[in-house]
Parts: C-alpha cells; sequence; structure tokens
C-alpha cells in the first residue's frame, strides 16, 4: 500500500511537470532550433576547414543530440527555484510525499521533457540524411535517456540549492557550456592539449557523445558498452546526491 502512494506521488509530479512542458511551446521550439541553428551555420562553416574523414555535419548531429539533452535537461533545475518562490514545494510536503519521492517524480517528469525533445530532433534527422537505421535508434535512445537521467539530477541538485532564478542561470550555465564544449561534439578530441584531455575524461557528456557517434555513424573511441557503463556510473552518482540535496533543501 505504500509503495502504491510513492508511486501514485511520482504520477502526479510526473504529470504536473509534463502539462507544464506542453504549455511551453515557445520553449519546445526554442529548444530544437538552437541545435539546427549550430547545425547549418557552424557545420557550413567548420565543415569547410575541419577534415573528419567524412560528412562534418553527420560528425556533429550525435553531439548536437547531445547538445539538446544538457540543455533541457539542466533547465529542468529551474522549476525547483520557482517552485520554492510560489510555494508549490511547501504545498506538495503537507502530503505524505518524502522527499525523495519528490525528487524523483520531479526527475521523471524532467527526463520526459529532455527525451520528447530529443526525439523530435531525431525525427528531422532523419530528412537531413543521418543514418538512422532499425538497430541504431534503440541504441541512440538508450544513450540519450542514461545521459538524460544524470544531468536531470544535476540541474534538481543545482535548483535546491539555489533561492533565485537569476542564480540558478548563473551557476547553471557554468555547468552546462563545459559539459557541451569539452564533450566532443563540435571536434575530434584527438589532438587537444594534455590539460584539455583530462577535462573531457572526467565530463560524462563526452561519453555520451563517443556512443551516440558509434552507434549513429559507427566510429567512437571507446565501444558503446564502455560509454554506456561510464554515464550510468555519473547516473547513480547524480540521483544520490540530488536525493541528499533534496532533503537538505530550504525552502
Amino acid at each position: 500500500m505504500k509503495l502504491r502512494k510513492i508511486l501514485k506521488g511520482i504520477y502526479a509530479l510526473w504529470y504536473r511537470e509534463f502539462k507544464v512542458f506542453q504549455r511551453e511551446r515557445s520553449r519546445i521550439i526554442s529548444s530544437i532550433f538552437m541545435p539546427l541553428f549550430w547545425y547549418f551555420i557552424f557545420g557550413g562553416a567548420m565543415g569547410s576547414v575541419v577534415n573528419v574523414g567524412g560528412d562534418y555535419r553527420h560528425f556533429i548531429f550525435p553531439g548536437f543530440l547531445a547538445m539538446t539533452i544538457i540543455f533541457s535537461s539542466m533547465f529542468n533545475g529551474a522549476y525547483v527555484v520557482w517552485d520554492k518562490k510560489i510555494d508549490f514545494l511547501k504545498e506538495v510536503l503537507i502530503s505524505p510525499l518524502s522527499r525523495t519521492t519528490i525528487f524523483f517524480g520531479k526527475a521523471l517528469g524532467g527526463l520526459t521533457d529532455s527525451l520528447l525533445q530529443a526525439l523530435i530532433l531525431m525525427i528531422i534527422g532523419i530528412f537531413l540524411g543521418i543514418p538512422f537505421t532499425l538497430v541504431n535508434v534503440p541504441l541512440t535512445i538508450i544513450m540519450l535517456f542514461a545521459l538524460a537521467v544524470g544531468l536531470v539530477s544535476m540541474g534538481l541538485i543545482i535548483g535546491a540549492f539555489m533561492e533565485s532564478p537569476e542564480g540558478f542561470g548563473l551557476v547553471s550555465s557554468f555547468a552546462v557550456y563545459p559539459l557541451f564544449l569539452l564533450s566532443g561534439a563540435l571536434y575530434p578530441l584527438d589532438n587537444l592539449p594534455t590539460w584539455m584531455k583530462i577535462l573531457t575524461h572526467v565530463d560524462p557528456a563526452a561519453y555520451a557523445v563517443d556512443g551516440l557517434r558509434g552507434a549513429i555513424l559507427g566510429t567512437s573511441a571507446m565501444p558503446y558498452l564502455a560509454n554506456l557503463g561510464v554515464v550510468v556510473g555519473f547516473d547513480i552518482v547524480a540521483i544520490t546526491i540530488g536525493a541528499w540535496a533534496f532533503n537538505r533543501m530550504k525552502l
């Protein structure tokens, strides 16, 4: 009976986050437009000077799938800040739900939002000539799912400790841009300076991008399962810290 109440609570929180996502159509449009803008403008410019042994736009497309997950997942933490400002979280805590349950409900909602945006971009990718197949599509979705789990949790961690939307925006920017720019989304990681290589090794998005590139294009530095294992390890750490952060969160 207790488990049933927990699951109903998680569902209620998920449904609320999903309805918010449905109402913010401008957010959906911008999350799809930005990767496509980079794809055509940056891909066209850099594609003429960067040699990746194939079509440069195909090379960067897996990175833009990861980009969609990174930005949309981290942005979900802003809703925690707003929920604290409008006292929504206080109202939820009146219910018998634990803070850990609230964390999982909001994480599941953010995960759904991020994956839907990435799936829309994948559909657009079919018309751009990205070589999706019945084999690599499931592998792509699994890797996107794994990346989104950790990054949604990371966004919620930041949101749990922030008191204002401005503070959240500032702190999350320090996380989002290094995650994306050091992931290898825009360039190969082979010939980087040593200090940059060290940073890429601790960037979970770099393993996700490599895994996506391996799944879609068949070219990766590490095996798919090795990349997935690193991302899942990041997920476990992020979920654990996220549940702790929600239990320590001040309302």
